[in-house]
């Protein structure tokens, strides 16, 4: 699991219910938490009309069963980019930068973050929003909340969930991902989207499904707010904002990796 962590949600002030929801090990008692949980949502502020996105939600086993196999960081570093860095991804990626140069211009007077480093990171979420993942993520989310594992993670992901709806960045039917509850074309949990999406497109929301513009501004705006400075990605510089997006070493080492193949 990669993203903002539960202290962030703690200190954005997004504390998640606790005293009538309680987390199980099973889909016994799914139904009763999902109650409580919609109880102390509406008394922190969400919306009857953003609460009608958990209407027929059900745990998920599917989802459990994803949560505990998670191996794919067990890859040496070498097995890892080369994987994710291949020839096709390549040539993609510099022909955005060639054809999208104004746009990554913009970006990187505003947030300070280059290109090809958001080009990496693009590439090796979803390919460049090719695979974005199709599981509704008010399911995933309050399957993962209610899961006793990382109960106050999920449960502040949930109710992020919630403001990005009511906030009208996406509609319900929109909202769809990978199976943790990952949203757009760079993979940002809820709690990261409310906190650092940007409507850079100047439409009145801010869509990391759609919006090219909106997708590469909020991925260096994530960037910026964890420390990233200068220009250089390579022996180490920007180690930190590397490691906000991902703490996974092997990850952050393919995305400077990445981006310097891309710049050559």
């Amino acid at each position: 699991m990669r993203r903002a962590g539960a202290a962030l949600v703690l200190a954005l002030g997004l504390a998640a219910p606790a005293a009538a929801a309680t987390c199980g090990n099973d889909a016994g008692g799914f139904n009763a938490w999902l109650t409580a949980f919609r109880q102390e949502a509406a008394g922190q502020g969400i919306s009857a009309n953003a609460l009608r996105a958990l209407d027929g939600v059900s745990y998920d086993t599917q989802v459990i069963r994803l949560d505990r196999n998670q191996g794919h960081f067990n890859q040496s570093f070498e097995q890892f980019a080369a994987n994710r860095i291949t020839a096709g991804r390549l040539s993609k990626g510099r022909a955005i930068l060639k054809s999208q140069a104004a746009l990554f211009q913009r970006i990187e007077q505003r947030f300070g973050v280059p290109g090809p480093v958001l080009v990496a990171i693009w590439a090796m979420e979803t390919d460049f929003g090719a695979n974005q993942g199709k599981m509704p993520i008010f399911r995933s989310l309050a399957t993962l909340a209610y899961d006793c594992r990382r109960s106050a993670f999920f449960t502040g992901q949930l109710l992020d969930a919630l403001r990005i709806a009511q906030r009208g960045d996406l509609s319900i039917g929109e909202m769809r991902g990978a199976w943790a509850g990952e949203l757009g074309q760079t993979q940002f949990m809820p709690t990261s989207y409310v906190r650092f999406a940007v409507d850079f497109d100047g439409n009145g929301r801010a869509d990391l499904i759609r919006s090219t513009p909106d997708v590469l501004a909020s991925t260096a705006n994530y960037l910026k707010g964890y420390g990233w400075s200068g220009r250089s990605w390579e022996n180490g510089a920007n180690a930190g904002a590397l490691a906000g997006w991902n703490k996974a070493g092997v990850y952050q080492k393919t995305i400077a990796l990445f981006a310097t193949k891309l710049s050559q």
